[in-house]
């Protein structure tokens, strides 16, 4: 099985690039122009598929704490 890795080196610079840079009729620009924080997918890039999994994780977990407060809070 695979192990997935972080973008390192020229791989990342150069997606780093093309999201600083979109090229005109892209996709990444009409994104861009539709209003996605394109920054966010760069901070993602830069770290690895498990850290990306452990934030995305943290994230679902302090919902479900928010949820449950909102529920209580209904009572």
């Amino acid at each position: 099985m695979a192990v997935l890795k972080a973008l390192e080196g020229d791989k990342l610079e150069r997606a780093l690039e093309r999201l600083r840079n979109p090229a005109p009729g892209s996709k990444i620009e009409a994104a861009r122009d539709f209003g996605i924080d394109l920054t966010l997918l760069m901070e993602n890039l830069k770290l690895s598929p498990a850290q990306r999994a452990e934030q995305m994780l943290a994230a679902c977990q302090a919902a479900d704490q928010l949820r449950g407060i909102a529920l209580r809070r209904r009572k």
